[in-house]
């Protein structure tokens, strides 16, 4: 699969099925992720892939009630970072930036690979960042859920998010997003 198949193909899927995870695996996403840019090379990412059946059901009571269905994940990556580890210029912090970089990259090395990566922002940090032993001073920036998309779990989703199951969601317009000087 090339670059642009990843990208077409890449979807926020919450039908999902359970995967086999192995440390090759988590090595080879960690690995793809560690090639995205960053400022003066600092890669401020940091990731914890939990795989193990006791962090996952702790990390389960972290999830918003909408998002139950990742309840079937059998691997979540916990993506933070901290200030202090990459560049501030002129007022501009790039921790943020440069972990979504390396995110995106993970992303669609798992697309290439068959999987569901879908980031979710519904997840109360405290108990993530308890379960998982991340410090204070990190921000923890999202979760992604791992797993296979799966037809057959359409059917325990809510009706919306059904909808979004079955109909990629619309992408605003050009002249929205973009403009030519």
């Amino acid at each position: 699969m090339n670059v642009h198949d990843a990208i077409e193909n890449r979807r926020a899927y919450r039908a999902i099925e359970p995967i086999s995870v192995s440390e090759g695996l988590i090595e080879d996403l960690a690995y793809h992720a560690s090639l995205a840019p960053s400022c003066y090379n600092n890669q401020p990412w940091r990731f914890v892939f939990v795989k193990s059946r006791e962090k996952l059901e702790e990390l389960y009571k972290a999830l918003s009630t909408g998002n139950s269905w990742a309840k079937k994940s059998s691997l979540i990556v916990a993506v933070y970072s901290e200030k202090n580890y990459d560049c501030v210029s002129n007022g501009r912090e790039y921790y943020l930036f440069d972990t979504g970089m390396a995110v995106a990259f993970l992303i669609l090395r798992a697309t290439e690979l068959g999987l569901v990566a879908h980031p979710i922002a519904g997840y109360e940090p405290e108990k993530v960042r308890n379960a998982l032993g991340i410090n204070k001073e990190a921000t923890i920036i999202t979760l992604l859920i791992m797993g296979k998309h799966s037809e057959k779990a359409i059917a325990d989703l809510s009706s919306k998010q059904r909808s979004a199951e079955l109909n990629r969601p619309l992408r605003k317009d050009f002249e929205e997003i973009a403009r030519i000087l």
